[in-house]
């Protein structure tokens, strides 16, 4: 499973596992170097980031098992797993989850929490009308059914019901403390509601954290944009409190704007 080790000087232990968005169909770990770097230093942490598969080539399960395998290389080699943070950005959030469910169905150990950071976690896209431009005059970079086109790339007919690729249809029961984040004008800023709902009626301790930013996936921005610096920040100490056990969330089922 090739992957990015990011750290520190002097190194530390790889606690977080990143997987990057990209719609399931593009992206890389060479191309989130950046915010993986940027994460390592907010959780003072080695940041592994897998070079999962991607699909139309690959569809699903193979990113999910790509990611599995990283997660257990790092349990193999030594890491608590109680000490693991998941992280996550756009589509990746949505492996994020099919790895939590995905290593309770199998029995194995689960991390200590997950970071969610402006998830997408409903292939369906439904609710949403038209992907906002900034210019009335030009299309938008995205459509919704280019949206979804992704998803069926990456599911090549799997159901898209199935709780293993639909956190908001699984059971969440036990699962790690989440942190999730997003920003109040993203076009899919209701999945992030809806799975924070969805998961604290299972028991799951998580918090809400939501940002006043325009756009989908803001935290890449983390360099110049003063709501993803913060928002980087919040996510590493989140990942400090996992590694640490003195308590995984940054709050109790809290909302924070």
């Amino acid at each position: 499973m090739p992957s990015l080790l990011l750290g520190t000087t002097p190194p530390r232990p790889a606690t977080v596992l990143l997987v990057h968005g990209g719609g399931f169909v593009a992206g890389s770990a060479f191309g989130y170097r950046h915010l993986g770097g940027a994460l390592a230093l907010a959780a003072e942490a080695g940041v592994v980031v897998p070079e999962y598969r991607l699909a139309p080539e690959h569809p699903f399960p193979a990113a999910v098992d790509d990611v599995v395998r990283a997660y257990l290389w790092m349990v193999d080699s030594g890491t608590p797993p109680g000490q693991v943070t998941v992280a996550g950005d756009s589509a990746g959030c949505a492996l994020v989850m099919s790895l939590l469910v995905t290593l309770r169905e199998e029995g194995m150990p689960l991390p200590g929490g997950a970071a969610l950071l402006c998830p997408a976690i409903d292939l369906t896209f439904e609710g949403i009308d038209e992907v906002p431009t900034v210019d009335a005059d030009k299309p938008p970079g995205l459509t919704i059914e280019q949206l979804q086109g992704f998803a069926a790339a990456y599911l090549a007919g799997h159901p898209v019901d199935d709780p293993v690729v639909s956190p908001l249809r699984a059971d969440l029961t036990g699962m790690p403390p989440m942190l999730i984040q997003a920003a109040t004008g993203d076009v899919v800023a209701e999945q992030a509601h809806r799975l924070a709902e969805h998961a604290r009626g299972q028991g799951v301790d998580v918090r809400l954290e939501l940002y006043p930013v325009a756009t989908h996936d803001f935290h890449v921005f983390w360099s110049f944009l003063p709501e993803a610096a913060s928002a980087v920040h919040e996510a590493g100490t989140f990942a400090r409190k996992v590694r640490n056990g003195i308590g995984a969330s940054t709050g109790t089922n809290g909302t924070t704007g």
